[in-house]
């Protein structure tokens, strides 16, 4: 309510009234607003006996001979502080707003009726003003309080953004370590994620040395059991044989990835470029297959993957060789960034690699594709080749 804006000012014209010894109101109110003395502006205040205290009223110079009519108690009664508010127009038409009370002044019992009126325009006026200054107000502090959280968030999370960019490199090969300078409260944690990637580093070291271990260690086995095959009468020698340099190869294999790995120790991760290592398998192919059409598509060069080469030779090998083992005509090798939502098991990771091996061959039933991925299992029984299994390698 507009009117309790002048409330205050009620009470200042209580406080500056008084009854003197002649039973007589006296007092000056001083409310410090120039409206109070000048006419007819809607601004006034007054002091009226009630009851027997007979004696003239106090009425501002603003008011002067004019009349303010008064509310009814039965249509604007006191409330619990006996104080009422209303509105009504004076003798100069102006609509004014009041704030009224009794107030007993002595112990006599004198009291009178209190009244202070405040123009409505103006105070509307007033309070519109109020309002567009606190609005203009909190508008500059909001945008100051957001560019200021703002400025803090990115200024207090550029380490964070950083350490994004060192993990990116280490995830690139470009990297080892967790480098960078990191605030002070930070600096624990990239100590904690440099002393992981050493832990795993170590990890895959000593796998791969016992796993070069075991194969050094199978070789001499192996070169006996070769040599004994050969005086076996056939065919369980030539099946001895068989079998024996298949697995030697596997063990040779496992050798040279040893000595791969530990030339680039320094590497957490393996890199291969893509392209040359399928030209060359599609080159291999040619030679084998000289009957059949094969086409390399690379869609971007310089495609690395996160693989071993040998890795890489050996799955796309077995595609290829079964692809080209059933194709009627044509074998179509494409190469290229996976497509969204194909992303692999961790969506997070940019720039998954694509490699598809696509022939005109019969192709599989669904429930046979089931039974081909799995480890160790074959469909053609028949056919020389390998058991694929699943290798996935980030």
């Amino acid at each position: 309510m507009a009117f309790r804006i002048f409330c205050a000012q009620l009470y200042n014209v209580i406080n500056s009234i008084v009854v003197n010894d002649k039973s007589v109101l006296a007092g000056s109110p001083q409310l410090g607003d120039l409206r109070f003395s000048q006419p007819q502006t809607g601004w006034y205040w007054i002091v009226e006996p009630i009851g027997e205290f007979n004696t003239p009223p106090l009425i501002s110079t603003s008011l002067g001979s004019g009349k303010l009519p008064i509310a009814s108690v039965d249509e604007v009664p006191f409330d619990i502080r006996y104080e009422r508010f209303y509105t009504t127009v004076d003798s100069f038409n102006n609509e004014v707003e009041v704030a009224e009370t009794e107030v007993v002044l002595d112990i006599q019992g004198h009291t009178a009726r209190f009244q202070v009126a405040g123009n409505r325009d103006v105070l509307e006026a007033d309070i519109d003003d109020f309002n567009r200054n606190l609005y203009l107000a909190l508008a500059i502090f909001g945008f100051g309080g957001l560019s200021m959280n703002a400025l803090a968030i990115l200024f207090g999370l550029r380490p964070l953004d950083q350490a994004r960019r060192s993990l990116e490199k280490i995830r690139g090969g470009e990297s080892e370590r967790l480098d960078g300078e990191f605030p002070t409260k930070s600096s624990r944690w990239p100590a904690e994620v440099n002393a992981l990637i050493d832990s795993n580093r170590r990890i895959i070291e000593r796998a791969r040395m016992q796993v070069g271990n075991l194969a050094h260690s199978l070789k001499t086995p192996l070169a006996v059991l070769i040599n004994e095959a050969r005086v076996l009468e056939p065919p369980h020698g030539d099946l001895v044989k068989a079998q024996a340099d298949a697995m030697q190869m596997q063990v040779q294999s496992y050798l040279n990835r040893a000595r791969i790995a530990a030339q680039q120790r320094e590497s957490v991760l393996a890199r291969t470029e893509v392209e040359p290592v399928l030209e060359r398998l599609v080159r291999v192919m040619r030679r084998l297959h000289p009957e059949k059409t094969f086409l390399l598509t690379v869609s971007l060069p310089g495609l690395i993957l996160a693989m071993e080469q040998q890795d890489v030779e050996e799955t796309v090998g077995n595609l290829l060789d079964n692809a080209a083992r059933y194709a009627s005509d044509q074998v179509h090798v494409t190469a290229q960034i996976a497509p969204e939502g194909v992303q692999g098991k961790d969506p997070g990771r940019r720039n998954w690699i694509a490699i598809e091996v696509d022939d005109d061959g019969p192709g599989l039933e669904p429930e046979q594709i089931g039974i081909a991925i799995k480890r160790g299992k074959r469909l053609d029984e028949k056919q020389a080749g390998h058991r694929p299994g699943i290798i996935d390698r980030q």
